[in-house]
């Protein structure tokens, strides 16, 4: 064999550099599917079914196409991990080199990369085209700066893909970001209209696929009655088009809002089928684009969520690559805290976490605030040590590949890299959950009392991290509003609040199964 080309799980890419340079009589595709990559965190049943209905799905046209694919399925349950399957077609094959496009995870690059050093196999690491800026643009950007901010990575991307520009250096409307304009809730009538979601009718293979999970996974989290998920090219297309066409409007001015039993609301819901390569992110942002210059859709909702996509998800993957693999190990404030059991149920009196929760344990998906600041926000609070909702938030996400969802967590969420990422950490009472959402309306817990029977566990937990982490940050200009609340409370009033937050740490651990 020539070339073994490898194909990982979130590289379904119909268009990638993998398939420029083929010789169909010497060189063979590779995919596999391995144990480890559901288990090595405790994998939500959604999220394992989709990235092996995708493979499959994958392989299948490849087939059809006359391609080469030797494809290690996890039926006949071979190898527990890539590097063993691995490890066996490069001793039964021999292939002269073994390529692959940057994988998404550094643990999954570090094993083949072991792999093939071991057998002394050259390894070959292509650019994934499916991003927009590499590793190295970024790196380079990034050499001598001493904070590396979205906003300025942003506006590099805007002025090299023309993307909402005027005169080639000026942002369309004049202004680089709407971020200000894009905050607002639903105030007490709620939402006017949900756009409703698709669903698709599972084939064979997508059936295979559940009925495997649900027998091989039967003790993983979540729920697969039915996967909710695009896996193929045309159905992510589809769910791009209602997104356009029944969501976009209303996205901008209600996108880090919350509501109860509303799961979706105007979010996208492609950020899967993105990380696994079924839809291209420059398509993507062009047709946003379109959708303002010619249908008149609010620059303020496009620009927001081409952010996310050419800002956002350019700069998280730029950060990982810097910084792995420390980051991983980082823990500025010292969390040491096991997560609660209620992250894997939902079974909490606390109704903002019991939503976020019970709807990402049914669908794998909760939207950016709900994760940032409802099931991260009480993580960061609690103290949980960052390790383990990191391995939580992989797991439970179908979106969650770890260049994405570790700089999310560790450094946004959890500030656990001291200032990487965010220039302060995201912490906030009740109070900003009740601003944003009617789920304090439905909880038991008063968002303004951080005292007694109804004090909500967000503003203790807010109080009393403030006052734990004040010498830390005082001199971060960002944080001194909160600071200088935190200094007009008296010592009794700071007392009673650490007293109930020993109280709420005490219930939480008697809960443990």
């Amino acid at each position: 064999m020539r070339r073994l080309y490898l194909i990982l799980g979130d590289q379904l890419d119909r268009d990638s550099l993998i398939f420029n340079d083929v010789d169909i009589e010497n060189d063979c595709f590779w995919m596999a599917e391995v144990h480890e990559e559901s288990t090595h965190v405790w994998s939500h049943k959604q999220r394992i079914a989709l990235f092996l209905s995708g493979m499959r799905h994958f392989a299948q046209e490849l087939r059809e196409k006359g391609l080469p694919l030797w494809y290690h399925s996890l039926t006949d349950a071979k190898f527990d991990n890539l590097a063993e399957a691995l490890a066996h077609t490069i001793t039964t094959e021999q292939p002269q080199e073994v390529w692959c496009v940057r994988p998404g995870d550094y643990r999954v690059f570090e094993s083949l990369v072991n792999t093939c050093k071991q057998y002394d196999v050259p390894f070959k690491q292509l650019n994934d085209q499916h991003f927009l800026s590499t590793p190295k643009e970024f790196k380079q950007w990034a050499d001598g700066k001493k904070q590396l901010r979205l906003e300025y990575w942003y506006r590099e991307l805007r002025k090299k893909y023309q993307i909402l520009m005027e005169d080639n250096q000026m942002p369309l409307g004049g202004k680089w970001n709407y971020d200000q304009s894009n905050r607002k809730s639903f105030k007490k009538e709620g939402p006017k209209s949900v756009p409703k979601t698709l669903s698709w009718q599972a084939d064979e293979i997508t059936q295979t696929v559940i009925e495997l999970v649900n027998e091989k996974f039967s003790d993983h989290p979540g729920t697969l009655d039915q996967l909710h998920w695009p896996v193929i090219p045309a159905q992510a297309e589809q769910a791009l088009v209602r997104f356009f066409e029944d969501c976009l409007e209303n996205f901008g001015d209600y996108q880090d809002a919350m509501w109860m039993d509303e799961p979706f609301l105007n979010h996208s819901l492609i950020s899967s089928a993105l990380n696994m390569k079924l839809l291209h992110p420059l398509q993507v942002i062009q047709t946003a684009e379109y959708y303002h210059r010619e249908k008149k859709a609010p620059l303020e909702a496009v620009e927001g969520f081409i952010r996310q996509i050419l800002g956002w998800r350019e700069y998280v993957r730029g950060l990982y690559w810097m910084h792995m693999p420390g980051w991983l190990d980082m823990n500025a404030l010292q969390a040491n805290q096991d997560l609660p059991d209620f992250y894997w149920t939902g079974e909490t009196d606390m109704t903002c976490m019991s939503q976020s929760i019970k709807q990402t344990l049914t669908y794998g998906y909760a939207h950016h605030i709900q994760r940032l600041m409802v099931t991260g926000l009480f993580s960061l609070m609690y103290g949980v040590d960052p390790k383990k909702i990191h391995q939580w938030y992989l797991a439970v996400y179908v979106d969650a590949v770890e260049w994405v969802e570790l700089p999310n967590t560790l450094g946004m969420s959890q500030y656990s890299d001291n200032g990487i990422m965010a220039s302060k950490p995201y912490v906030a009472s009740g109070n900003y959950i009740n601003k944003m959402s009617n789920y304090c309306k439905n909880c038991r817990f008063k968002p303004s009392e951080a005292v007694g029977d109804d004090a909500c566990p967000f503003t203790t937990l807010f109080w009393t991290f403030l006052d734990t982490h004040a010498e830390t940050f005082k001199n971060n200009p960002r944080m001194g509003f909160m600071l200088k609340n935190l200094e007009r409370k008296t010592e009794k009033e700071i007392a009673d609040i650490k007293a109930q937050a020993i109280k709420i740490r005490h219930s939480i651990a008697q809960n443990k199964h």
